[in-house]
């Protein structure tokens, strides 16, 4: 049985690093054009080539997405991005645009094109489709279930990708149009405004003004917010469906969730490969993952179609129970550990780091000094710190704080 690859996110050089760092068998990132995350960092052309000679020196693929549909004054800058990439380490583009396909086979012919979830991939004359123009990969539609990917990936001869954690759209593989409609920003082109996380109420036509709610709720209800998908509970069933990699939504997420998700994704998959047969689910993993911030969690269709607990109708805040306050830069040899603060600590608050394995490890922050060596009792966002933990911890291993607050952080418009 083939191990499958396990794929994360990285919306900028650090998220990239990170996701190396706990396990990630490939990366997926997007140039500052052409890709459906136009507000995540992204990357420059010279951070692209570096970013994929990184991976590459790590035994890390690296695919770039360009899976926006590309209108005609696009078209010359799709070609530019194609020849400014050409010779690169890059191993794989992601696309759906044909036009885009056409111009990648032309420039970039060495470079294995995978088909994006934006195609709507639903059946396995479509995977078929797409495997005889050359593409190596398609990522599935989310809308399909373990059984319709199973019995794709038998009619195929390419790689099947399959989304198992992270946000779901309330269009799922489609191209959704509220964003454009209701806030003047093409979500088909990287600048989704997420209306399907807004509060709506009804109204009927002949009564303006007088609203109504779609079920009783003194907040309103919130009729597109899915669930975030989690199918940190059925790894075997994934691997036997052949699916050929487990790829983890989140480009535009802080680099604790992508340190959380993959350490506990990379952790399941191998430990059902250590020994299948006697494979067990660890609680433990789904407990971490629900640390990191989300909106619930959902197993989407995989187990056939959804119904309402798919949904949350009351909030679409993030649950967020966690803070993550620092990340380890490098370990000196006199015990001392260099840290960058990402979130105001203060001497006496009770940590813990997060490793590659678990459990965390818990500790008093006790000690905490400056760069220039004076005693301190507390620090502030980017600070750069020395700190001392009583046990070993490795470089961009992640420092995070249990919050004191119910969790909930309303999602930004």
């Amino acid at each position: 049985m083939k191990k499958p690859e396990l794929l994360a996110p990285a919306g900028n050089l650090e998220k990239l690093k990170i996701a190396i760092h706990y396990g990630a068998d490939a990366v997926y990132v997007g140039s500052q054009s052409f890709s459906l995350r136009a507000k995540a960092d992204n990357f420059t052309f010279e951070e692209l080539k570096y970013a994929a000679e990184y991976a590459d020196k790590r035994g890390v693929n690296l695919y770039i997405v360009v899976n926006a549909y590309l209108r005609n004054d696009d078209l010359d800058g799709i070609e530019k991005f194609f020849k400014e990439i050409k010779g690169s380490k890059v191993k794989g583009l992601i696309m759906t645009d044909p036009g885009t396909i056409a111009y990648a086979k032309e420039i970039v012919p060495d470079i294995p094109i995978h088909i994006s979830t934006q195609a709507n991939t639903t059946n396995l004359k479509s995977a078929q489709f797409w495997e005889s123009i050359g593409a190596k990969r398609v990522i599935v539609a989310r809308e399909l279930s373990l059984k319709e990917i199973s019995e794709l990936k038998a009619n195929v001869g390419i790689d099947v990708e399959a989304f198992v954690h992270g946000a779901m759209c309330i269009s799922y593989s489609g191209r959704c149009l509220l964003s454009s409609f209701m806030a003047e920003r093409d979500g088909n082109k990287g600048q989704c405004a997420h209306p399907c996380r807004w509060n709506y109420y009804l109204m009927e036509e002949k009564r303006p003004g007088e609203y109504y709610k779609i079920e009783e709720d003194e907040k309103g209800t919130y009729v597109f917010n899915s669930k975030d998908l989690c199918m940190i509970e059925h790894i075997p069933e994934l691997i036997e469906a052949g699916v050929d990699s487990l790829k983890i939504e989140g480009r535009m997420k802080g680099i604790n969730y992508v340190a959380s998700v993959v350490s506990i994704y990379r952790q399941a998959i191998d430990r059902y490969f250590d020994n299948p047969e006697k494979y067990k689910f660890d609680p433990e993993w789904l407990e971490e993952l629900k640390k990191v911030s989300h909106r619930g969690y959902t197993k989407g269709f995989f187990f056939g179609d959804l119904d309402k607990s798919a949904q949350n109708y009351a909030s679409s805040a993030y649950i967020r129970t966690y803070d993550f306050v620092g990340v380890v830069k490098e370990k000196l040899d006199d015990g001392r550990v260099h840290v960058q603060v990402r979130n105001k600590i203060v001497k006496g608050d009770e940590l813990e780091v997060f490793t590659k394995e678990l459990p965390p490890k818990k500790f008093t922050l006790d000690y905490l000094e400056s760069k220039t060596g004076a005693d301190i009792d507390h620090a502030q966002p980017l600070q750069e710190v020395y700190m001392k933990f009583g046990f070993d911890v490795a470089e961009n291993d992640l420092i995070r704080r249990e919050r004191e607050d119910d969790g909930e952080k309303p999602l930004c418009r």
